[in-house]
């Protein structure tokens, strides 16, 4: 769900032959509205369609599958728990504290996993029309 890696704005580097995402994470439209963050997490992400590198990702679905066995519960909980509070706070945070604010992403992402069949078809499906 980041806008980021569109031909637009793409947030690629290529450094000593090797290819780097910069900026990768820190866009997610949610981020920006967390009161449709539930609705979002299940979302197909039509944006998918202009990725820079959607036409090389033929392998979607086996990522999708390897993703379902390493990030657990435990895995994101953990994740989010590295998250510095100074990130967590603002005048702007809908959240009463950054361990609320910690929550809601760990909720956010495990959804998100749980609903990944339905970016990957999207992402599929888009692919195949291109290629």
């Amino acid at each position: 769900m980041n806008v980021d890696h569109t031909l637009r704005n793409i947030n690629l580097l290529d450094w000593q032959h090797e290819l780097w995402l910069i900026d990768h994470g820190a866009t997610p439209y949610f981020h920006h509205n967390w009161a449709g963050a539930a609705s979002a997490s299940r979302s197909a992400f039509p944006l998918i369609k202009d990725h820079a590198l959607l036409l090389f990702a033929d392998r979607l679905a086996e990522a999708d599958a390897d993703a379902r066995v390493v990030l657990t519960a435990e895995v994101i909980k953990g994740i989010v728990e590295l998250i510095p509070d100074v990130w967590l706070r603002g005048r702007t945070s809908p959240f009463v504290d950054p361990a609320e604010h910690r929550r809601a992403y760990a909720k956010f992402l495990l959804n998100r996993l749980a609903a990944s069949a339905i970016f990957v078809a999207e992402a599929n499906r888009v692919r195949a029309e291109r290629v």
